[in-house]
């Protein structure tokens, strides 16, 4: 498939608005990058390019492409059909003649594509008067037909097999009118590249919004028109009630025109028509309406996801009705003596044969649906391990249940991370973790603060006891050098007194004088113990400034242990 949705990674925060805008259930892959980031992309095969997700989006991630800017390149090379879609007229009140008249003067021929609606209001009255269909779901939108043809394709017998009013309008230039100019169609829908791209019957999609972007850079000014008249001078003819085909019901409202005991049925909006076209598939064909009349966006085509207007439902609605009695009003004046048909579908009956209006339809192969089984591991990974917690449907994810979750990771379109019961099965654990692991370090603390006032008394002991043996050592000093001046004066006077006996002097001198030896090494060793000392009392304050910090760091990690964990996110 051709890739129509586009995502910008760097724009897109994870909120997961375009998984719970998007109804189709495989078009999001949602992933985590290395740095923890979850993004979602588009899966083109399973998109039905319904441009929810782009108009949901806040950041900017999600936009679209079409063919703007390539079709205007390609008007200078060659003249171009371009075929205006009717809600042209309520998404640019003031200006839609303006544009028409823009690409006039460029050398396009312009068609209504309101008129291609009547010829599909046409085909489906003379289809349903011939008995040849049995109970359809309309087909205008091409979103509603991508959705069916991709996750309902049981019910493509049931999808009208008339063209939609914007192929119905090629059909008839084509065939009819017999041109062969590249077609161009403006629109404000973004779908309509599928089905441009699946008939191919369209050479272009033009998208308001892009086109009026388009305008802006390139400084086009577009002439405004007040006026409330909604004819234009089409190269070819204009349509008539067609033209509300782009409302809620605008298929409905037309056959009721013509045939009003017609049992239809009407629904629009993501969140409402595809549940109800999913509800559709599993009701006996007894209990369908004769026409099934759906539109994916809820306010129809005038209010497109790329229509880039700022009209209200009220304004467009308003302009709508204008349009209708306006419609009405020429279709009386073409009348045939108040006959409910009108010159225009006698002239369709005369020159048009329906089957040249039939549209076939490409069915995908439906991913099989996971069973319980298979599911159950992906619901261990989510830390869902009950049937309660299996129903939690906080939608978080982007989906409406737990087990809409589940298949899409099954699928590989998701991951358990992405799951708020899964994250916050992991933060309590890690919260028992930090837990356990406070509870730990408190332990420790406890016991080296206790080590800690133990080694403070003791270097206080050690420091007192260093104390006490520098104030002996000072005193044993003190008393060495008097005991060593006296042994020095008894050596002087036994040197001097003659009468003693000679060899007793010398005994006696030589001991005194080893005894002076000997104080002279105690004073020396005392003079290095003074010293050591120093060194010890220096090291012991070093130590006890030292404990003072490992008091202080402990007291604040006891501290810090208080901090409820429960707090950290």
């Amino acid at each position: 498939m051709s890739e129509i949705i586009i995502v910008k990674p760097e724009k897109c925060v994870g909120c997961n608005a375009c998984v719970r805008e998007c109804p189709a259930p495989e078009a999001n892959m949602t992933k985590q990058l290395e740095d923890g980031r979850f993004i979602t992309m588009v899966n083109p095969d399973k998109c039905i390019a319904c441009g929810e997700c782009v108009k949901k989006c806040n950041h900017g991630a999600r936009d679209y492409i079409d063919d703007t800017d390539e079709c205007i390149a390609e008007i200078v090379k060659e003249k171009l059909i371009i075929m205006a879609s009717p809600a042209i007229k309520t998404i640019l009140p003031t200006k839609w003649k303006g544009v028409l008249d823009w690409f006039k003067k460029q050398g396009c021929t312009i068609f209504d594509v309101s008129y291609g609606a009547d010829i599909c209001t046409w085909a489906h009255l003379r289809t349903l008067e011939q008995d040849k269909i049995g109970n359809i779901i309309t087909q205008q939108c091409p979103a509603m037909v991508k959705y069916i043809e991709t996750y309902q394709p049981k019910l493509l017998q049931n999808l009208s097999p008339i063209q939609s009013p914007i192929a119905c309008s090629a059909i008839y230039i084509k065939k009819y009118l017999r041109r062969n100019n590249p077609i161009a169609v403006i629109s404000p829908c973004i779908a309509e590249k599928n089905e441009a791209i699946d008939t191919g019957l369209i050479n272009y999609t033009i998208t308001i919004k892009k086109l009026l972007e388009y305008f802006d850079r390139n400084d086009i000014n577009i002439t405004i028109d007040t006026s409330e008249d909604y004819e234009y001078k089409f190269d070819e003819m204009q349509g008539q009630v067609g033209a509300i085909y782009s409302r809620p019901g605008g298929l409905r409202d037309n056959i009721w025109l013509h045939d009003p005991e017609v049992n239809i049925t009407n629904s629009e909006g993501v969140h409402k028509v595809f549940a109800e076209i999913d509800m559709y598939g599993r009701m006996p064909e007894s209990k369908h309406p004769r026409i099934f009349d759906v539109l994916s966006c809820e306010f129809g085509c005038n209010i497109g996801p790329a229509s880039g207007t700022k009209q209200t439902v009220f304004d467009v609605m308003t302009t709508m009705r204008a349009i209708e009695n306006e419609a009405k009003s020429r279709r009386k004046s073409t009348g045939i003596m108040g006959r409910g048909d009108d010159r225009l579908f006698k002239k369709f009956d005369d020159e048009l044969r329906v089957a040249d209006f039939l549209r076939n339809y490409k069915p995908s192969m439906p991913t099989p649906v996971p069973s319980n089984m298979q599911l159950d591991p992906i619901f261990e990974k989510m830390g869902m391990h009950t049937d309660e917690d299996r129903k939690y449907d906080c939608h978080a994810c982007g989906y409406n249940t737990c087990r809409d979750m589940a298949i899409a990771i099954y699928r590989g379109l998701n991951t358990p991370d992405n799951c708020i019961v899964h994250a916050k099965s992991v933060l309590l654990a890690r919260h028992s973790a930090l837990n356990r692991q406070n509870e730990q370090l408190a332990e420790i603390t406890d016991e080296c603060l206790e080590l800690s006032d133990k080694l403070k008394e003791n270097v206080s002991k050690i420091n007192e006891n260093m104390k006490n043996i520098g104030d002996s050592t000072s005193a044993t000093s003190e008393r060495a050098a008097v005991v060593k001046d006296l042994l020095e004066n008894v050596v002087s006077f036994c040197n001097d007194n003659s009468t003693m006996d000679a060899d007793s002097v010398t005994q006696l001198i030589s001991i005194l004088e080893t005894t002076i030896s000997a104080f002279s090494a105690l004073d020396d060793n005392v003079s290095i113990t003074n010293e050591s000392s120093e060194t010890i009392n220096k090291s012991i304050n070093d130590i006890i400034s030292l404990v003072g910090e490992i008091n202080t760091v402990l007291g604040k990690t006891e501290q810090t242990e208080k901090v409820d964990v429960s707090d950290i996110h």
